[in-house]
């Protein structure tokens, strides 16, 4: 029986594997900052294509905001990659990518969670 196929399910395969590596290097319990400046090794080792600190206007009623979101990365110009460093995923940190990816209009975001044991992630489709 043949898997089915999403969108963006060769560049989901990337991404995962990538954090899933920087995480079963470095483990639990380093600041977001320092897996999200492995992350960046990992992608470039891996020619995946990304954006660090992606900065995303926010628009109401067709005007753009002063205030931007920045996104940690943006990879294959489409898909929101949100580094977190807790003891736990809570609902307002997929919020937060769902509002970001509200802001893009792009369809799929990640939420990855370095702070625990093993790797937690989160899926967020718009």
């Amino acid at each position: 029986m043949e898997k089915k196929k999403y969108k963006f399910q060769k560049e989901t395969y990337e991404i995962i594997g990538a954090c899933f590596e920087v995480h079963k290097i470095l483990g639990c319990g380093f600041l977001e900052a320092v897996y999200q400046e492995a992350l960046e090794i990992e992608f470039k080792r891996r020619e995946i294509p990304y954006e660090w600190e992606k900065e995303l206007p926010i628009e109401y009623k067709g005007e753009v905001l002063k205030k931007r979101y920045n996104a940690d990365f943006v990879c294959y110009n489409e898909i929101i990659v949100e580094l977190k460093a807790l003891s736990e995923l809570r609902e307002e940190h997929m919020a937060q990518v769902l509002n970001y990816l509200k802001a893009t209009k792009f369809e799929l975001g990640f939420v990855f969670n370095f702070g625990e044991k093993s790797l937690k992630y989160k899926r967020v489709i718009l």
